[in-house]
């Protein structure tokens, strides 16, 4: 990298949420995030997989400030972030915005279009309305958008339309990285790839940094220069993407590659998948989270944590590896 330092820099992250009885009394907490630590650099894109429930995108949302942290620091351009007043973490929220799952359901219904996207100017700008409209024009050149549909509303738009306009207003404050969860869901196979185009070609235009989000590690593949593996909360893998597809250290990470189709048949080194739900995060196993699922578990898995060591260039976490 071009810069020694990261964009953005996660250290011993935590979030966890109260678990409440009826009567409103917690009885429990739900360890969503627990003790993440990893970097982005800038102009890099990060990918985040794991099983749904797994806290990837909880952690994305914490380090936009959609949650605060129950500790640890957030740390954007050598600032920590995860708990500055709200006044002051508004002005750092237009350097780092958030793409949502359903990009329909970020934008205001009620709202034509145009109001979308002018508004985060309004908020974040002192931009006339001429300047404003000449910035919204160019946006939506860059996302290829229609200007004729200013006029419409949300739901008159398509998947593939409405992620274009989710873009295009986190663009117009020209933020420095953007989070982006699960931007190829529901969508069409030919839909989902002028979306993947998109993003690439925005990425080059902006100099944006990536935090890629997502169930679906073919375009992951595709599509980010390093990967970290979640399960139940925790980071068991972190490394560069082909190696980590080349050669899977994680019994975790082997069980997600060995699930994903191949043409001609399944062609890989690792044969198991995974058996039974994941355990209840209300009441985790002792030792490695991942044991009760594990196939190559033993005695030393259930007696401590594994660390996230490093490990032929990446970073993983087991005992076997």
């Amino acid at each position: 990298m071009s810069n020694p330092s990261p964009l953005l820099e996660i250290v011993d992250l935590v979030r966890y949420f109260p678990l409440r009885n009826a009567f409103g009394r917690r009885v429990a907490w739900l360890r969503a995030v627990d003790g993440v630590s990893l970097s982005v650099w800038p102009g890099e894109t990060l990918g985040l997989v794991g099983e749904s429930g797994c806290g990837k995108s909880t952690l994305g949302k914490t380090a936009m400030g959609i949650y605060t942290p129950t500790a640890g620091d957030i740390r954007f351009a050598g600032r920590e972030i995860g708990h500055l007043p709200t006044r002051e973490r508004r002005r750092v929220a237009k350097d780092l915005q958030y793409v949502y799952q359903d990009p329909g359901a970020s934008l205001d219904p009620r709202w034509k279009i145009v109001h979308s996207l002018h508004e985060p100017l309004k908020i974040h700008t002192t931009l006339s309305r001429t300047e404003r409209e000449r910035e919204v024009g160019a946006i939506l050149s860059a996302v290829g958008f229609p200007v004729a549909h200013l006029d419409l509303y949300p739901h008159e738009l398509s998947g593939g339309q409405q992620r274009r306009v989710g873009l295009a207003r986190i663009l117009t404050l020209r933020p420095r990285l953007v989070i982006l969860d699960e931007p190829t869901s529901g969508l069409d196979v030919s839909v989902q790839a002028s979306v993947l185009k998109l993003f690439r070609s925005l990425q080059r235009t902006f100099a944006l940094t990536y935090v890629f989000i997502s169930h679906d590690l073919s375009v992951v593949r595709a599509m980010c220069a390093r990967i970290a593996v979640m399960y139940l909360g925790k980071i068991v893998e972190l490394g560069e993407t082909a190696a980590v597809f080349e050669d899977p250290r994680h019994p975790y990470t082997q069980s997600l590659l060995a699930a994903v189709p191949r043409i001609g048949g399944r062609r890989v080194a690792f044969d198991f998948t995974l058996e039974g739900e994941p355990p209840n995060p209300r009441a985790l196993p002792s030792g490695c989270r991942f044991r009760t699922r594990c196939p190559l578990a033993q005695d030393v898995c259930a007696a401590e944590e594994p660390p996230l060591r490093e490990l032929d260039g990446r970073r993983v976490a087991c005992h076997l590896a």
